[in-house]
């Protein structure tokens, strides 16, 4: 089944983040109705027009959309302008109305926050990129370009695989990467997306031939 604009697409606001001033959250998750057994590209254009209309819902400047290549590495990419950033795995920009999109289906999304600065942060974690550290790349990226302090950053962690499911658990390395660095305000969704179908794709259980979750955050001031 195509993709159809009566699907709706599953929309999870993020409390912790969105009481910021200035600050807009969200995951989007599974998409009842639309075909996903296939590749992710295939899979991603079903997607589309779901996850348009449920972010433009939710009052993000969509079309405007920065993403990331997602190659399971360390790299991250300072954006000021929409579109397609290759090789990176993170994103981080203080422009107004330029939303941060990162795909996941197992791997966690991870927010970060700036309540001084306003400046954002969206990191794609899973088992490589939690070993390579990324989530500390890009805090200490945030520092550099927009002088970012730990005692300001707000982290959150998206659903993700977890054990049983998984032999590894990379949420509390991300918790410990960013608290290493002084970072004390991190929240974790605590979902394991492995064990909750109905809600959110994962790569794991349905073997590769999934759909993506939605990470979104946009600075609005």
């Amino acid at each position: 089944m195509e993709s159809s604009p009566s699907a709706l697409t599953r929309l999870e606001p993020i409390p912790a983040l969105t009481e910021i001033a200035g600050v807009r959250a969200a995951f989007l998750g599974r998409t009842p109705g639309v075909d996903v057994r296939t590749d992710r590209t295939t899979a991603l254009q079903r997607l589309a027009e779901p996850h348009r209309l449920a972010a433009e819902s939710a009052g993000f400047t969509f079309d405007r959309l920065a993403t990331a290549e997602q190659v399971h590495g360390a790299e991250i990419a300072l954006v000021e302008n929409p579109g397609f950033s290759p090789g990176v795995d993170g994103l981080i920009t203080a422009e107004p109305r330029l939303p941060l999109g990162i795909y996941v289906a197992d791997c966690a999304a991870v927010y970060l926050v700036d309540r001084r600065t306003h400046a954002i942060g969206l990191a794609h974690s899973g088992k490589k990129g939690s070993e390579l550290g990324i989530v500390a790349v890009t805090i200490r990226a945030m520092a550099k370009h927009f002088g970012t302090q730990s005692a300001d950053l707000v982290i959150h962690i998206s659903p993700c695989i977890r054990p049983p499911e998984y032999e590894i658990d990379f949420a509390p390395q991300i918790i410990r990467a960013a608290q290493e660095l002084g970072v004390t305000e991190i929240h974790d969704s605590g979902i394991c997306t492995a064990r909750h179908s109905d809600w959110y794709y994962s790569y794991r259980r349905e073997l590769g031939q999934t759909g993506r979750m939605l990470a979104l955050l946009e600075r609005l001031v």
